[in-house]
C-alpha cells in the first residue's frame, strides 16, 4: 500500500481507507449510531454517538481489517495459508476473512483468550493454537511459525491494509454522525485510532481524537508524551482485547499526528460502563468496547457541549464474564450490597427475609444459606444475601428494614 511512497507521506492516507471501503463493501455491516441522550446527559455532552461495532460480523470491527489485508495476498500467500495472533476479536475476523477468501488460517491465542472467543474462531474454520500467559507471547510464537512454515502473518494493528480497513469505522461515523465534535476510541495496539483518526484528521482537523485505555495497560500515553514507544513489562486489566504492551512502528507514527490526547480509565469504571450498556442501551459490550464510554463519563475529559462519539468496538464476551462484569459495575454505582445475615429459624425466617425485600422494590440476586464462621453465633443459621437497588439511600432503608425483623440481625455489610 505504501511501498511507492516518500518519506514524507504518512502510511496511510484518507484514499487508502477509501479504496479499503469498497474493497470491503460486500463483506462488512455498515453498523449502526445510536445516539444517547442518557449518556449524553451523565457527560455533559450536547450528544453521545454510539457507534455499534458489536453488531459486526464476528461482533467487532476486526474483520474490517482482515479482509481488506486477506483479500490483497497474491495467489501464492493464499496458497500458503496465513497466520495471525490475536487476545481474541482479531483472531475471528482473519477466520472468516480467510472462510470467506478461502485460505487455510491458524490462530495464535494467549492463555487468557476467554473460551467463547476460541470457539467461535475456530466456528469460521481456522485452527486455534493456545500459546502464552500474555498477547505478547502469542505473537512473539506466531512470527517463529510464519518464519518456520512459509505462511503469511497478518498482523492484528500493525500494517497499513489492517489500519486502512479499521480507518472504514471514521468514514461511517462522518456520515452518520456529521455534527461531531470529538471520538473516544479504545487503544491496544492503535490500529483502530490510527484508522479513525486518519479520516477524521483529513476531512476535519478540529475533530478531536481522543484514545482511551485501562489503568493496567496505559502505554500510549507516555509514549506519546515521551516522543518514542514506551513497552510495558506488565498487564493488569479486565480489558484482555486491549491488553497490549507498546504501539508499533506504524501505529505509533500515525498516531503522534492524528490522536489529540489518551486518558487511562479502572477497571472499575469500565465495568460500570458495561454495565450502563446493558441496562440503558440493552448493548452487551465486552471491556475493551466499553472503555471508551467508562471515559466519557469520567471526570477526566471535559466535553460540556460537544458532540461526542464513543466506538463500542466488540461485544465479544462470555455470559459469566459479562455477570461478573455487570454485578461489579452495579457496586462502583453503589446499586449493589452484600449482606451476612444471623437467622433464628431456617427457613422459615428466610421466607420473611424475600418478603421484606420484595416490599422495599428491591431485587434478591442473591440468598444462599453459608458455613458458619467466626463471626457467627452458634445457635443462629447464617445467610449471605445480594440485593440490588436504585442506590445507596435505597439499599440502606431495604438494610434497615431487614434489620428490624424479628428472628433477623446483620452481621456484616458491604455498605457499612
Amino acid at each position: 500500500m505504501s511501498g511507492n511512497r516518500s518519506a514524507s507521506e504518512p502510511p496511510v492516507t484518507l484514499e487508502d481507507v477509501e479504496d479499503a471501503r469498497e474493497r470491503i463493501a460486500d463483506v462488512v455491516h455498515r453498523t449502526p449510531l445510536d445516539t444517547s441522550r442518557t449518556f449524553a446527559g451523565m457527560s455533559g455532552a450536547a450528544s453521545v454517538g454510539l457507534k455499534l461495532e458489536t453488531l459486526q460480523r464476528t461482533g467487532s470491527f476486526k474483520i474490517r481489517g482482515a479482509y481488506n489485508k486477506m483479500s490483497q495476498l497474491s495467489d501464492a500467500e493464499r496458497e500458503a495459508g496465513v497466520i495471525a495472533s490475536s487476545a481474541g476479536n482479531h483472531a475471528q475476523g482473519v477466520a472468516l476473512a480467510g472462510d470467506l477468501l478461502d485460505i487455510d488460517t491458524t490462530i495464535v491465542v494467549p492463555e487468557v483468550t476467554p473460551a467463547a472467543k476460541r470457539e467461535a474462531t475456530r466456528g469460521y474454520g481456522a485452527e486455534v493454537v493456545v500459546e502464552g500467559d500474555i498477547y505478547e507471547r502469542s505473537y512473539e510464537y506466531a512470527l517463529e511459525r510464519a518464519d518456520d512454515g512459509g505462511e503469511t502473518f497478518v498482523h492484528p494493528f500493525d500494517d497499513e491494509a489492517i489500519i486502512a480497513g479499521q480507518g472504514t469505522v471514521g468514514l461511517e461515523v462522518l456520515e452518520q454522525y456529521p455534527e461531531i465534535d470529538a471520538v473516544l476510541v479504545s487503544i491496544g495496539g492503535g490500529g483502530l485510532i490510527s484508522g479513525i483518526g486518519t479520516v477524521l484528521k483529513a476531512r476535519d482537523p478540529d475533530i478531536r481524537v481522543v484514545g482511551v485505555q485501562p489503568e493496567g495497560a496505559a502505554h500510549a500515553k507516555p509514549s506519546l508524551e515521551a516522543g518514542e514507544i514506551r513497552e510495558l513489562t506488565d498487564i493488569d486489566t479486565v480489558a484482555e482485547g486491549i491488553a497490549d504492551t507498546r504501539m508499533l512502528e506504524t501505529t505509533f507514527a500515525i498516531a503522534r499526528e492524528v490522536v489529540d490526547t489518551v486518558v487511562g480509565v479502572s477497571d472499575r469504571e469500565i465495568a460500570s460502563a458495561v454495565t450502563l450498556l446493558a441496562e440503558r442501551a440493552k448493548i452487551v459490550a465486552e471491556s475493551a468496547g466499553a472503555a471508551p464510554l467508562a471515559a466519557a463519563l469520567s471526570d477526566d475529559l471535559d466535553l460540556a457541549g460537544e458532540h461526542v462519539g464513543v466506538v463500542i468496538s466488540g461485544g465479544n464476551v462470555n455470559l459469566t464474564e459479562h455477570a461478573e462484569l455487570t454485578r461489579t459495575g452495579l457496586h462502583e454505582l453503589e446499586r449493589y450490597a452484600e449482606a451476612r445475615l444471623a437467622l433464628d429459624g431456617w427457613p422459615t425466617a428466610v421466607g420473611d427475609v424475600v418478603e421484606i425485600v420484595e416490599s422495599e422494590g428491591s431485587e434478591l440476586d442473591v440468598l444462599e444459606r453459608v458455613r458458619r464462621g467466626s463471626v457467627d453465633e452458634p445457635n443462629r443459621v447464617p445467610v449471605t444475601v445480594g440485593l440490588e437497588g436504585s442506590g445507596p439511600d435505597h439499599l440502606d432503608g431495604v438494610l434497615e428494614a431487614l434489620a428490624g425483623l424479628e428472628g433477623v440481625s446483620i452481621v456484616e455489610c458491604s455498605l457499612e
